[in-house]
């Protein structure tokens, strides 16, 4: 099997370094003091993977993909619903941010693995695919939690954008339980 070239492989490590400095932009926009980065976003949902039992799913793809499904914005940074790009402009800088990594790390089959999850984690059509999604969004209003605690905000607006929206059956409960916390603690 093919390995990538060292330097190359110090490169990618390098650029995606980014993940860990760079603070996600939704609660930058709200004023919280030292939010989360990207890479501790990314870390949290892998963790949420693990703790899946679904025997229809491939667990192992599933806490891969959670790592991977941002690696993009190691160069594009955190793009938001709300900073005015496109779905589709947003999805073209990605995925160019993706295929310049598959190209760094020598088109290897571990590069093809990294830009085949993340290109699976965007279509949203495996069950794999659609589990992420849901703790994508789920890991962020546990985080909206948090601050909402730590900071006293008010961070309703996160609750409402998916409010109805999870689709697996676990993570609908993990929801509620939420929801039930954060009811107890307003």
């Amino acid at each position: 099997m093919a390995q990538s070239n060292p330097v190359s492989v110090i490169r990618f490590l390098h650029t995606i370094e980014q993940l860990k400095r760079t603070k996600r932009t939704g609660w930058l926009d709200y004023g919280v003091k030292g939010p989360e980065s990207i890479g501790d976003h990314m870390h949290r949902m892998g963790v949420m993977a693990m703790l899946i039992n679904d025997p229809s799913l491939d667990r192992d793809k599933c806490i891969k993909m959670a790592i991977v499904h941002d690696l993009a914005e190691a160069i594009v940074g955190d793009i938001t619903p709300h900073a005015g790009v496109s779905k589709q402009d947003k999805f073209n800088m990605e995925k160019s941010a993706m295929d310049g990594f598959q190209t760094l790390l020598g088109d290897t089959d571990m590069a093809q693995e990294i830009t085949g999850l993340w290109n699976e984690y965007e279509e949203a059509i495996t069950p794999e695919a659609l589990l992420v999604k849901d703790l994508d969004k789920f890991e962020m209003i546990v985080q909206a939690l948090e601050y909402e605690k730590s900071d006293g905000k008010n961070l309703q607006s996160f609750f409402d954008s998916t409010q109805g929206k999870f689709m697996h059956p676990v993570v609908k409960a993990w929801a509620e339980a939420l929801y039930a916390e954060r009811a107890g603690s307003i």
